[in-house]
Order: C-alpha cells, then sequence, then structure tokens
C-alpha cells in the first residue's frame, strides 16, 4: 500500500447502515459508499442475506471518520434486539406492514 492509498482511505467517509427487506428482516452493515451498497443489495450483489429479500429500503445509517470506529458501532447494533433497531432506525408501528415495491434509497 502506498502512501497515496493510504491518505486516500483515511479521507473517506465510513458508514454503518441498517436496511429492512421486503419481508420486514432488518439487515446492518458497514460500506464506505452508501447509495452504491444499497444499489448493490437491490440489484442482488450486496451481501448474502439480501439476496432474494429485495428490494431493501434504507432505514438508518451514522457516518465516522475510521473504518475502526464504524466496525465497532456496527457490532454494537447487531448486538440489539429487533425492537431496539427499530426504535434507533425511528420506525413506529405503523411502518411494520412495509412491502415490495420499487426500491428506493
Amino acid at each position: 500500500m502506498t502512501a497515496e492509498d493510504t491518505k486516500t482511505e483515511e479521507t473517506k467517509i465510513n458508514y454503518i447502515y441498517i436496511i429492512q427487506c421486503a419481508d420486514g428482516t432488518l439487515y446492518t452493515g458497514w460500506t464506505t459508499d452508501l447509495e452504491s451498497r444499497v444499489k448493490a443489495h437491490n440489484s442482488g450483489t450486496g451481501a448474502k442475506y439480501t439476496r432474494g429479500r429485495g428490494p431493501v429500503r434504507l432505514l438508518y445509517s451514522e457516518a465516522f471518520e475510521t473504518k475502526s470506529e464504524a466496525l465497532k458501532r456496527e457490532d454494537q447494533i447487531k448486538k440489539l434486539s429487533r425492537t431496539a433497531k427499530r426504535k434507533l432506525a425511528g420506525l413506529g408501528r405503523e411502518d411494520i406492514a412495509w412491502k415490495k415495491t420499487k426500491p428506493s434509497i
């Protein structure tokens, strides 16, 4: 890795995100390009878990300066209950029945 590569890595914004699949399940992940990652999940080239569960919709995200910070937060969120994740994302009971529609970000 060159000094240029290291500098580029340091300037990237690191995101954690929660998406909701069409079947109502939630998925938490990490990326440096949130829009592209959601598109990848919707096209079936995202995480193995989300393949066949699309389309997905982005519910929540947080930005971090370092990958390490983002991965630590991702781990914290993955340990939360479904109810706690829904609360974090600001979802109420009326949002429970989301069904398959056109993909959105």
